[in-house]
């Protein structure tokens, strides 16, 4: 995993090739870079998100944010039932329970 502005990039191997090769997973607009060595990869991926950022300015539109802090969740009835349940019964709502489960599900990874 790679950074750039708070654009993350996933990283693969392309041994038949050899080179790395990346792609932009934070955002719906396709952002790719690649390179050789891990030093040309970090700088592909600089260039291709400035090349987009650039790219979102000559048409007069908004690059797209890689993350707003608001995502919509699906769920079996019954289990937002229980999640709300569990949320009242500890004084919390369900958006401040909820986010309190995701933070802990990622720290235990």
């Amino acid at each position: 995993m790679m950074e750039y502005k708070g654009y993350i990039g996933k990283v693969q191997v392309d041994e038949d090739a050899g080179i790395l090769h990346g792609e932009v997973i934070n955002i719906r607009d396709v952002i790719t870079f690649e390179g050789q060595t891990v030093e040309e990869l970090q700088q592909a991926l600089r260039e291709s998100v400035e090349d987009y950022l650039e790219f979102c300015a000559l048409r007069g539109e908004e690059p797209e944010k890689p993350f707003s802090g608001r995502f919509i969740v699906r769920v079996p009835v019954e289990l937002h039932r229980q999640a709300y349940v569990k949320a009242r019964l500890a004084d919390k709502s369900l958006n401040s329970w909820i986010t309190e489960v995701l933070e802990k599900a990622v720290q235990d990874q």
